[in-house]
C-alpha cells in the first residue's frame, strides 16, 4: 500500500516522503478501514513537526502523517463489532495512507451516502459546533469570526445562520469570487483597511452594543482589538493562532466586560468519542448532510501528489480544503 510518512520531526515540506508499506493487520480491539478520503489541515503540519502535545505524538521512525479521514472498514479485529463496509470517520493516526488499522473505539459511523467531502473532516463540523455552543450567542446578537476564509469559519457562520446570529468576518483581504455570505456571514471586515477602520466599523454595525462573542483562529493585535470591542460577558474563545505577534490587554480590559475567554483544542483529541455523544453527532450528520451546508473545497489529490498538496494547504489556505483521494474514491 503507498502512504505517506516521515522518520524524522520537522517541516512537511522536508521530512515526508511517498513509500510503500505492508498492509496492516487488525489487532485485537482494531479495524482495517480502506480509506476514501482524509483531508490537510494546519494541524497536520504541528504533529509533523512534533508540537503536538500526548498522546499526539509521532512514533518514530516511519510514522504515517495524516489525523483524519474516512473510509470503509473492510476487516475487524477480535473483539470488534463493527460490520465490515461500513464508512466510517475518525480521528486518530496515519490516514494519509491507502488503508489504516484503527482502533474501534475511535471511529464515528456516517451514513452510507454521506458526503466524502464532509466525511473526511467531519471533526471541523463538530469544532464548529462546540465553538458557537460554547460563545452561545442569542438572535439578533453580533458574533466575530477570524480567518474568515477558513473551513471552520465558514462552518461556524452557516451554524450561527440557523440561531438568527448576525455574524461579522475577519478576512486579511476579500478573495475575488468567494462569496462569504453564502455562508451566512452578515459582514466582512478587512484587516488590510487597519485596526483603527475595523473598530470603527465594528462599533457601527453592532450600534455600539459591541460583540457578544468571539472565535479566533489568529491572535496577535487583532484579537485584543477584538476583545475591546466585547460586549458585557462577552465570550471569546481561541482555538488557532496563525499571527506570530502577540496581544496586549489590561486586566480591567476583562474584568469590566466580564468577559470570559477560554482555549478550545478539538474535541476527541486525546479521548474517544463517548457513547453518551452519539445522539449528537447523528445529528450534525443529518444537519451537515445536504448540499445546502456548504463546505469549502479546494482539490482531491492523488497520495503521488503529496507534496503540491500540502504545501498549498501550508502556504495558500484560503484556496480552499485540500485532500488525498484514496481507494474507490479516486474513480468518482
Amino acid at each position: 500500500m503507498k502512504a505517506v510518512v516521515f522518520d524524522e520531526m520537522g517541516p512537511p515540506m522536508e521530512v515526508l516522503r511517498l513509500r510503500e508499506l505492508p498492509e496492516p493487520e487488525p489487532r485485537e480491539g482494531e479495524v482495517l478501514l480502506e480509506m476514501r478520503m482524509a483531508s490537510i489541515n494546519p494541524g497536520d503540519a504541528l504533529f509533523i513537526q512534533g508540537l503536538y502535545p500526548e498522546p499526539k505524538k509521532p512514533t518514530l521512525p516511519g510514522q504515517i502523517a495524516g489525523n483524519h479521514g474516512a473510509g470503509v472498514i473492510t476487516r475487524v479485529g477480535k473483539g470488534v463489532s463493527w460490520e465490515p463496509g461500513t464508512l466510517v470517520t475518525f480521528s486518530h493516526f496515519d490516514s494519509w495512507s491507502e488503508t489504516v488499522a484503527v482502533p474501534a473505539e475511535r471511529l464515528i459511523r456516517l451514513p452510507p451516502d454521506y458526503p466524502l467531502e464532509k466525511a473526511a473532516q467531519f471533526f471541523n463540523i463538530v469544532t464548529a459546533w462546540d465553538l458557537l455552543e460554547w460563545v452561545d450567542p442569542r438572535p439578533g446578537q453580533w458574533l466575530a469570526l477570524t480567518a474568515g476564509h477558513s473551513t471552520v469559519a465558514m462552518m461556524v457562520a452557516q451554524l450561527a445562520r440557523l440561531r438568527d446570529v448576525n455574524v461579522v468576518s475577519v478576512v486579511r483581504r476579500r478573495l475575488p469570487g468567494v462569496d462569504l455570505e453564502r455562508f451566512g456571514v452578515s459582514a466582512v471586515l478587512e484587516l488590510s483597511e487597519g485596526l483603527s477602520v475595523l473598530d470603527e466599523r465594528l462599533r457601527a454595525l453592532t450600534g455600539g452594543a459591541g460583540l457578544h462573542g468571539v472565535i479566533d483562529a489568529v491572535g496577535g493585535p487583532l484579537l485584543g482589538s477584538l476583545i475591546q470591542q466585547s460586549a458585557m460577558g462577552g465570550r471569546v474563545v481561541v482555538y488557532g493562532g496563525q499571527s506570530p505577534e502577540r496581544f496586549s490587554l489590561h486586566n480591567f480590559d476583562v474584568l469590566m466586560r466580564d468577559l470570559h475567554l477560554r482555549a478550545y483544542v478539538y474535541r476527541y483529541f486525546s479521548d474517544p468519542p463517548r457513547k453518551e455523544d452519539q445522539a449528537l453527532l447523528e445529528r450534525l450528520a443529518h444537519l451537515t448532510a445536504p448540499a445546502s451546508f456548504h463546505v469549502p473545497f479546494g482539490q482531491a489529490h492523488a497520495l503521488e501528489d503529496f507534496r503540491v498538496a500540502v504545501e498549498e494547504t501550508l502556504l495558500r489556505p484560503e484556496a480552499g480544503k485540500r485532500f488525498f483521494r484514496m481507494g474507490s474514491s479516486q474513480r468518482r
